[in-house]
């Protein structure tokens, strides 16, 4: 089923009749003038409430080390107007922990990149908005696991957390994919030797990664695990609290935070009609972490994730970036989007109920956890409407900041455009194409092909066209 484009209605009012008409409660807000807008308002240190998600790349060196590409990128994050990067990029914490063989690596090799890297980010951004005094930039630290390509990136070489009855059958794993005791610790101690090198080169904070079926996330859902690392909800989260408690022995100083699926589903395949189906699953299914008990929904009243965000509190955490499900066996939940990646399948349902689930399950999060720093996901396929729907978030309590990916690769100056009161520039808006995950997944170096000149006159270009088109004729 084809479902309408935001980019086909006119007006805000229009749109509001869609989403009213569909029964998706996406608050649509009317535009302040520039200065005044619940976006440019500050929260405590950071400067405004927009953010710039951690995306992960495919264009470093082989060994690691930021190349030109990835430099590009990150100096348009920090001209993008946003005054919170959160996590720039995900980055390995080990070489076994790559989920390709371009992405980037933190290491001692690295590590004098990195603070060129950061030290140019705050200068670019003191040069164009006067200060940087108000802009905080974290790295994201995160373990691939299941999803690990270290060598080849057409070579699965997993690290799972315990046997997943489906996932294993899904990414073809057995029970010699499960990291030993000795190796989680192994593990853990790299993530703290990452927090440090992080924070030795001049990021403000690290992000630990709990989200999207990476180890870390899979280790919440590891009941069937023996000893120290499965079975219990203490148990459960070991691989976090050994992790937390190393950076703040060793890193003092240094803010914590965490990217965090509030809900996980079970894994969809592609129905005979090309759309996601869910797999079979029969009874309860307890591997969604923040699930409901089939799997198919978010549990409303949150009992994993808010136990597990309550524990991080305690343990220094400062904010949590908000996401759900995973790009690699529910991606139209993760990362709503009205076309289909190479190798995915079509939406269930109208794109834009996956956006309100995203904004919803953070609404809930928040009612749950009062207090609780809260960056927003899953907003790009708003497109011309994002920043109605943020400003909406935003002032109505919903979430603390609106983070953009895609659409900041598409359109880096979109956060400085909408608090200045400039209209967008349509040319450049995010349609989630989903050439930013075609590229790599064909091989090549990550971007936005359609709309970025810098991309779209490589080589590279035409073959994704023909890619897409191949896609379109065999659904």
């Amino acid at each position: 089923m084809q479902y309408p484009k935001p980019a086909s209605f006119r007006t805000p009012d229009e749109f509001r009749a869609h989403l009213a008409a569909s029964n998706i409660p996406i608050g649509i807000a009317e535009l302040p003038p520039a200065g005044e807008s619940a976006l440019a308002k500050p929260l405590g240190a950071i400067g405004n409430r927009w953010a710039i998600l951690p995306m992960e790349g495919w264009d470093c060196e082989r060994d690691g080390t930021p190349s030109e590409f990835t430099r590009r990128r990150w100096i348009r994050f920090a001209s993008s107007g946003a005054k919170l990067i959160y996590g720039t990029e995900a980055a390995a914490v080990m070489p076994s922990g790559r989920s390709n063989t371009r992405q980037l690596l933190v290491a001692g090799h690295t590590a004098g990149a990195l603070k060129r890297l950061c030290a140019e980010m705050r200068r670019t951004h003191r040069e164009r908005f006067g200060t940087d005094s108000d802009l905080r930039i974290g790295l994201q630290l995160t373990h691939s696991g299941r999803f690990s390509h270290p060598d080849d990136d057409r070579v699965l070489a997993s690290k799972t957390a315990y046997a997943h009855p489906l996932l294993d059958k899904k990414f073809h794993n057995t029970a010699a994919n499960v990291v030993s005791d000795d190796e989680a610790a192994d593990i853990i101690a790299h993530f703290i030797r990452a927090a440090e090198l992080a924070q030795d080169v001049g990021f403000d904070f690290v992000d630990v990664k709990l989200a999207h079926g990476y180890l870390g996330h899979e280790f919440l859902t590891a009941y069937d695990r023996p000893g120290p690392f499965g079975g219990s909800f203490e148990n459960r989260t070991r691989f976090f609290r050994e992790i937390a408690a190393g950076i703040a022995k060793r890193c003092p100083g240094l803010d914590l935070s965490s990217r965090v699926s509030i809900f996980d589903l079970r894994p969809f395949v592609k129905g005979a009609d090309g759309v996601g189906v869910p797999m079979d699953w029969t009874g309860p299914y307890p591997y969604a972490f923040g699930g409901a008990d089939d799997g198919l929904a978010m549990d409303p009243d949150l009992k994993d994730t808010v136990a597990l965000v309550k524990l991080m509190c305690s343990l220094g955490v400062k904010m949590i970036c908000a996401t759900i499900g995973s790009p690699y066996y529910c991606v139209h939940i993760q990362r709503p989007a009205f076309y289909p990646v190479s190798d995915g399948y079509l939406p269930p349902h109208d794109p834009l109920r996956s956006v309100w689930l995203h904004i919803e399950a953070v609404r809930r999060l928040r009612e749950l956890c009062p207090g609780l720093l809260v960056v927003g996901s899953g907003y790009t396929a708003l497109q011309e409407y994002l920043p109605h729907a943020a400003e909406y978030a935003v002032a109505n309590g919903l979430t603390d900041f609106v983070g953009i990916g895609r659409m900041a690769l598409a359109y880096p100056g979109f956060c400085a455009d909408v608090l200045a009161g400039r209209p967008l520039r349509r040319a450049c808006v995010c349609r989630t194409f989903g050439d930013c995950t075609n590229a790599p997944r064909a091989g090549f170096i990550s971007g936005c092909y359609p709309l970025d000149d810098w991309y779209r006159n490589r080589p590279e270009a035409k073959t994704l066209a023909e890619l897409k088109k191949t896609i379109k004729s065999n659904q």
